[in-house]
């Protein structure tokens, strides 16, 4: 289907849906609300395609926040610039006493080379990690900046209606920087929670799911799991490979090591709790066959969906990696490198908004999804505010789900008709919070 009948397609469903949404929601407002993100819809395609043809890396992302700024400046909010470099704050008062909700959205993409074919395809290059490679919006975040926007838009167009204020918070550098604070840690270091102070937060992030496009799946507590990253040098005795005794083999340790810490997990964990994984992925030792070496390196990963499991399995890597070593004559040093926290969906604050999602969403929410071991920096903020991120399934059209493509993949191609689902969401998730006029809506998915 040609891009132009898919949007006018899209926006007689879009119809559809107002009519859905205002036979069952409560406030008035809901209809206006519809019908503007309907309105909005080919403007959010448009955006979206120019900023997946021109992606930017994490904290390089000037092209991206000009748009956004421009854009932001035309709909009537106040911008601000320059908080963890690219950054760009937007925020929309009422002039009546309410609380301040804020809305974010990623703007970073990633050095891969794509491979969509799509007409709008990326052809950007750049010198990265001493070689040159594609950039490509391979995680959606395009398409997070662009429902952004036209939610920023509806939101605009309310302003009559809501109390309190709006604060948008397009943030750089969500994929991260190897050795540096990633964009969320630095704008809440940097105070983008205050000034006006933020009482509740929100995002939603795209993905391929089992579900139809325009699902939205999210959970309370632990959505997305706390990722640390572990090292451990074992240090043993240096001696010919025929003559053990004469050294402490630290391979051996190593070993011994490796099937200790899937103990923790197997024998030492509530899983009743909360899910959790210890991955060992490198393990170094060695130069010669006949040679007990006297060290050996190994590292993994962490994922855990709870804080206080989460504290637990770090005491416990440390632990079994020093005792195993000692009861063998050897020395383990542990050294933990802190990932993105558990990104935590406040419970009170989830269970209030889920009215709100399943407005927008109907029989297509998920509101006890299952937890995802990838991670997320919208951790930070929640850890600071109560905040809700959802899952948005963009499922790609037409295609085989055999040969779907995830995030990160160079043939990632999200579907563009999950954009007026999102748009509505974000929209009524920050009207709805700011008026307490919750929507209802058909009964929830399970």
């Amino acid at each position: 289907m040609r891009p132009g009948h898919w949007v006018a397609s899209l926006l007689l469903c879009s119809h559809c849906l107002c009519a859905v949404a205002q036979s069952a929601a409560p406030a008035p407002y809901h209809t206006q609300l519809d019908a503007a993100a309907a309105n909005v819809l080919p403007e959010v395609v448009r955006w979206r395609r120019d900023l997946h043809a021109h992606p930017e890396l994490a904290f390089q992302e000037r092209r991206t926040a000009d748009l956004v700024a421009k854009e932001l400046s035309r709909m009537g909010y106040e911008v601000t610039r320059g908080l963890a470099g690219t950054a760009v704050i937007g925020l929309l008062t009422t002039g009546r006493p309410g609380p301040v909700v804020a809305l974010r959205a990623d703007m970073d993409a990633l050095p891969v080379t794509e491979e969509t074919g799509l007409p709008f395809a990326s052809r950007q290059r750049v010198q990265s990690g001493g070689q040159e490679v594609g950039v490509m919006h391979a995680c959606g975040h395009d398409m997070h900046v662009a429902m952004l926007l036209g939610a920023a838009r509806v939101l605009a167009g309310m302003r009559g209606q809501l109390s309190g204020a709006i604060k948008l918070v397009f943030q750089p550098a969500e994929e991260g920087v190897a050795n540096q604070p990633n964009g969320a840690e630095r704008l809440v270091q940097a105070g983008v929670l205050d000034n006006p102070k933020v009482s509740a937060m929100f995002a939603l992030h795209v993905g391929i799911t089992p579900q139809p496009t325009g699902t939205i799946s999210t959970r309370a507590r632990g959505l997305m799991a706390g990722g640390d990253t572990f090292e451990i040098v074992v240090q043993g005795r240096q001696t010919h490979g025929a003559l053990p005794w004469n050294g402490v083999d630290p391979v051996v340790v190593a070993a011994q090591i490796v099937l200790g810490l899937q103990s923790i997990v197997s024998r030492q964990t509530d899983l009743t709790v909360a899910p959790a994984v210890i991955t060992v992925g490198t393990l170094h030792a060695g130069q010669r066959p006949n040679i007990v070496p006297g060290e050996v390196k190994m590292s993994g990963t962490i994922r855990s969906f709870d804080p206080a499991v989460r504290e637990q399995l770090l005491v416990q890597v440390k632990r079994t990696a020093e005792h195993l070593a000692l009861s063998a004559g050897a020395t383990a040093a542990v050294r933990f490198d802190p990932g993105y926290p558990v990104t935590w969906n406040d419970p009170a604050l989830t269970e209030k908004m889920l009215p709100s999602l399943r407005r927008v969403a109907g029989a297509q929410l998920l509101g006890d999804a299952a937890p995802s071991t990838t991670s997320e920096d919208f951790s930070y903020y929640s850890r600071h505010v109560p905040s809700l991120l959802f899952f948005l399934g963009a499922n790609p059209p037409g295609a085989d789900p055999a040969l779907w493509a995830a995030n990160h993949s160079p043939r990632f191609n999200p579907d563009e008709a999950a954009m007026l689902t999102g748009v509505r969401a974000l929209a009524s998730l920050a009207a709805d919070y700011l008026t307490g006029k919750l929507g209802t809506g058909a009964a929830l998915g399970k």
